[in-house]
C-alpha cells in the first residue's frame, strides 16, 4: 500500500482536494488528447476491422474522460462543503509530477502503446507496481518526504490516485472526529454540482461524513475499481484496450490507429520545435484553447455562483455540456487534421490545453451575464475570421454559429 495522507486540519484538506482536483483535470486532459488523436475513417489507411476497433477505443477512452470530469465536479463539491472556493486551475502540460516518482510527467500523449502504460500506471490499484514500462521503475511506497511543523499545508507523496483518495477519506473523518460533523461541512450543498444539473446519478451533495464518504467511493471505484475489483474500472479499461492494440500490432505491424501528431503550442511554454507556423492551425488552436478557458469560467461561476438564479445555474450548466461537446470535442478532433507547419511535414497538430490564466470567479449574476456573453461573441467573431479562410473545414462555419447561439443563450 501507498504511504498515508496525513490531514491535520481544514487547510491540510484544503490544500490536498485542491491537489486532487489538478490531477483529475491533468489526467481528464491527457485522456481527452488520446481519444482526439484517434483516426476517424477508412481513408486514413484503415480497414473496416480496424476501423471498428478504433472507433470502440475512442468511444471508450472518451466515457473514462467523462468521468475523470465527474470527479472533478465531486471533488469541487467536496471543497465548497467545507467551506472553500473551487478550484479549477492547473499548471500547463508538460509538467513533472509533484506527487509520483520523478520519472512520472503528466504529459500529452497520442494514442499508443506509451499512451496506455502511462495511463495503467495513473489508474493502478493500489499496491499493484506495473512491470515493463520503458524508463520506470515498478515501486511500491514512496519514502516519506521530510514535514515542517504541521501548521502549514505540504505537498505529499502518494503511489496512486487510489491512495490520495483514501488519504483524503480518512481526513475527512478526522476532522469530524476532532471538530464535529455541523462545524466540517460549512459550506452547504447550495453551491455544489448535482445530477440535478448535470445528469450524472453519482454526482450527489457532499454534506456530511457519509455523503462524502460516498464520493471518494464513487472516484475509487471508477478508477481503480472497487477495493481491487478493477475489471470493469479504468484500469481494466485500459488493460484490454492494450491487449487489444497489441495484438493488432502482432497481426500487422505496420497498424497506426492514431494520427502522426503532436501536443503543439501557439506560443511554446519551453524550448520545443512542436510551435506552430501555419496560420490556420495557429488561429484554431487558440479558439481551442480560448474556448477551453471559458468552459472553466463557466463552471467557476457554476459553483462560486452567489446570486445566481436556478435559471441561470441551468443555463450555466447547458453551456458548459455544450462548450465541451459542439466546440472543444470538435475543434480538438480539426486540430488533429492540420499541420504544425512545413518544419515538421507530415505532423499534425494536438491540442496543447494552455492555460494563460487561472479561471476567474464571476460571483455576480449581472457582470456574469455581460462578461460570459461578451466573450462568447468574441469567440464566434474569431470563428468567423477564420472561416473565411480559403479551403476552411467546414466545421469552423458550424463551430462559429453554435459559439454565437450559446452568446444569446447565456444573455
Amino acid at each position: 500500500m501507498g504511504n498515508p495522507i496525513r490531514i491535520g486540519n481544514r487547510e491540510d484538506l484544503i490544500f490536498i482536494l485542491s491537489e486532487a482536483s489538478t490531477l483529475e483535470h491533468m489526467v481528464m486532459c491527457e485522456y481527452l488528447f488520446a481519444a482526439f488523436s484517434l483516426k476517424r475513417g477508412t481513408g486514413e489507411e484503415l480497414t473496416s476491422d480496424q476501423l471498428k476497433a478504433v472507433t470502440k477505443w475512442e468511444r471508450v477512452i472518451s466515457d473514462v474522460a467523462t468521468q475523470e470530469m465527474l470527479h472533478l465536479s465531486l471533488v469541487n463539491n467536496m471543497l465548497t462543503a467545507i467551506g472553500a472556493a473551487p478550484y479549477f486551475g492547473r499548471p500547463n502540460f508538460p509538467h513533472p509530477s509533484n506527487y509520483f516518482p520523478p520519472s512520472i510527467q503528466l504529459v500529452l500523449l497520442p494514442f499508443g502503446e506509451e499512451a496506455l502504460r502511462q495511463f495503467l500506471y495513473l489508474e493502478r490499484p493500489d499496491g499493484m507496481a506495473i512491470e515493463g514500462v520503458p524508463g520506470w521503475e515498478a515501486i511500491g511506497a514512496l519514502p516519506e518526504k521530510e514535514r515542517g511543523t504541521g501548521i502549514v499545508p505540504e505537498q505529499q507523496y502518494f503511489s496512486t490516485i487510489g491512495n490520495l483518495y483514501r488519504g483524503i477519506e480518512n481526513g475527512f473523518s478526522n476532522l469530524v472526529k476532532k471538530y464535529g460533523e455541523k462545524r466540517v461541512f460549512i459550506g452547504g450543498s447550495e453551491a455544489q454540482a448535482t445530477s440535478e444539473y448535470f445528469g450524472w446519478p453519482k454526482l450527489t451533495p457532499v454534506t456530511d461524513l457519509q455523503s462524502a464518504t460516498k464520493a471518494v467511493e464513487a472516484i475509487v471505484t471508477e478508477g481503480e475499481g472497487a477495493r481491487g475489483d478493477w475489471t470493469n474500472a479504468h484500469f481494466g479499461k485500459f488493460l484490454g484496450i492494450l491487449n487489444e492494440y497489441m495484438e493488432m500490432k502482432k497481426q500487422n505491424a505496420d497498424f497506426a490507429p492514431a494520427r502522426p501528431m503532436v501536443p503543439a503550442y501557439v506560443r511554446p511554454p519551453n524550448d520545443t520545435e512542436a510551435q506552430i507556423t501555419d496560420p490556420l492551425t495557429s488561429g484554431v488552436a487558440d479558439l481551442f484553447n480560448a474556448t477551453y478557458g471559458v468552459v472553466l469560467t463557466v463552471l467557476s461561476r457554476f459553483f462560486t455562483r452567489g446570486d445566481a438564479t436556478t435559471e441561470e445555474l441551468r443555463k450555466l450548466s447547458d453551456a458548459a455540456v455544450q462548450l465541451m461537446t459542439n466546440i472543444i470535442k470538435p475543434l480538438g478532433v480539426l486540430l488533429t487534421t492540420l499541420p504544425v507547419g512545413p518544419h515538421l511535414p507530415g505532423i499534425t497538430a494536438g491540442p496543447s490545453f494552455e492555460m494563460y490564466r487561472r479561471p476567474y470567479l464571476l460571483p455576480r449574476r449581472e457582470e456574469a451575464r455581460l462578461i460570459l456573453h461578451e466573450r462568447l461573441t468574441e469567440l464566434s467573431d474569431d470563428a468567423a475570421r477564420l472561416a473565411g479562410s480559403p479551403s476552411v473545414p467546414r466545421e469552423l462555419r458550424v463551430i462559429e454559429v453554435t459559439l454565437r447561439e450559446l452568446a444569446i443563450f447565456l444573455s
